[in-house]
């Protein structure tokens, strides 16, 4: 039987197929629902920030539509050389990010929290996680696209949990589940004060 409470259903505020594999991973019980918020970062913000606001964001905006539950935001924000890195969402994006990332570092700074909406209790945390890339040939980067197509979707151009760990020199971290899309350690925290356990 799935892990869970069942006085507070779990909601994941989130469409990332990568973010529901983390939780599936976890035999919890939950489902999903597409949050609905401006992702624009505000001027002067952090990128640290942004994605802490996002996940608090994202969660708030399913609250009226799921009351009584416990609703999981999550937001994801890459950084490098002062620039925010978004998805690139097409190969030839996927292949230009790459090349101006080798051989560099960025820093991915993971947000999670939980809501429960029928208290109004906000749990929150955001991750950091230092990703040094190893120096990329542009063959090298094309046949990395092509047999990983859903690194268009992931920040940076690089599915670091696939194949992507070969385009990666170091990775420093207190969470590897982070740089995937949720920081599980600090989640099971949140969720064993509501009374969830993923064991």
């Amino acid at each position: 039987m799935p892990a869970g409470n069942p006085h507070f259903p779990l909601v994941l505020a989130s469409s990332s197929v990568f973010r529901q594999q983390q939780l599936h991973n976890l035999g919890l019980d939950f489902v999903c629902a597409a949050p609905d918020c401006d992702e624009t970062p505000l001027a002067g913000e952090s990128p640290a920030a942004t994605a802490q606001r996002l996940a608090v964001a994202k969660a708030r905006s399913l609250a009226s539509a799921w009351q009584a539950h416990l609703i999981i935001g999550a937001d994801q924000v890459a950084w490098c050389h002062g620039k925010q890195l978004g998805k690139p969402m097409t190969t030839a994006k996927a292949q230009q990010m790459l090349a101006e990332l080798s051989g560099q570092t960025i820093q991915f700074y993971s947000a999670v929290c939980l809501l429960n909406s029928a208290t109004g209790r906000v749990q929150q945390h955001t991750d950091t996680t230092t990703v040094t890339m190893r120096s990329l040939s542009s063959d090298t980067i094309a046949r990395y696209l092509q047999r990983e197509p859903d690194a268009v979707y992931c920040a940076g151009g690089a599915k670091s949990e696939a194949l992507g760990a070969a385009l990666i020199q170091r990775i420093d971290s207190t969470d590897p589940n982070a740089l995937i899309g949720l920081p599980l350690f600090r989640l099971l925290d949140f969720l064993a004060e509501e009374g969830v356990s993923a064991v």
